[in-house]
Formats: structure tokens, sequence, C-alpha cells
């Protein structure tokens, strides 16, 4: 592989690379779920979204760049839990909302360096549990999330009528 590098971006700055990516990442889940929203339609409310859990909620948002281009991108942030939790689990947890690596640089371990650095700076800060959701056909996905030492423990349901 060429050279990685790793860096903690604004959005706000890198709006036009960050929602590219995004992009990207919703084509790809459309073909995981066809109920997936077209980018066009919700870019600007969700990437407004994201810039304002990068201000508000001590956001993380890392590009992997290949010589210089972005291959790949992961955005986290952190969620207080108030006493109506049901987990015995109390304080800050991450919540790792986004994560894509492009279909060319895929299977070079771009995304795992990218969830260690995500999860070695909030590690670092404190936080003891992470919580990331994937679609349950994303099987890719799972084997990752559960080689990392993720388990799964709620599965959603949903019902459209």
């Amino acid at each position: 592989m060429e050279a990685l590098t790793i860096l903690p971006v604004t959005i706000a700055a890198h709006y036009a690379t960050i929602s590219q990516l995004m992009r990207e990442l919703h084509e790809h889940e459309y073909l995981l779920y066809d109920k997936t929203a077209s980018w066009d339609d919700i870019e600007t409310g969700y990437m407004r979204h994201v810039i304002a859990m990068q201000e508000d909620c001590e956001g993380l948002c890392l590009v992997a760049y290949v010589d210089g281009v972005a291959a790949g991108f992961m955005f986290g942030y952190t969620e207080e839990q108030d006493d109506s939790r049901i987990e015995v689990y109390t304080g800050k947890e991450l919540y790792v909302s986004d994560g894509y690596v492009a279909e060319r640089y895929r299977r070079l371990g771009i995304y795992k360096q990218l969830n260690e650095h995500m999860e070695q700076h909030y590690i670092a800060q404190g936080v003891r549990r992470i919580t990331r959701f994937t679609r349950v056909n994303n099987v890719r996905m799972a084997a990752f999330m559960e080689q990392q030492g993720y388990e799964a423990t709620r599965l959603l349901y949903e019902k459209w009528l």
C-alpha cells in the first residue's frame, strides 16, 4: 500500500470531502437496504447534524489519506447517558455513527486503523463503552466488529406501513 496518513479534520472546513465520502457510504448502504435515503435528499440536513455533533458532543472525524487522496473516513461523538438507561454503564459513551473506505482501498487495513485511532482517542478521554450500528446483512462489517471485540446486543425490527 502507498503512504497512509490518518488525520482529524473539522467537518465544516472539509465539507466537500466528507460529503463525497458520505455520498459513497449512502450509495453502498442503499445496496444493502433499498429504503436508504438518497444522499441528494438528505445531504444538507445530515451534514448539519454531523457538524453539530462534532461541535457540541466532542465529535471526531478522521480521514484516511493514501498518497494525499481521501480513501475513507470515520466519525463518532460522545453521548451522555441519563438515569433512564437500563444498562449498568454510566458516563460518556462513544457512538460511532459513520465510517467508510472507498472500494479501491478496501482490504488494506484502513478501516481497522481508523477504528483503532478513534477508540484510542476516546479511551484516553475515559470512555469505556462504544456503540455502533450496521445493517444485519452487512456480514463483513459484523465480522469485523466481532474481531474487534464488539458484540451484538440488540436487533432493531422495523415494520413499514
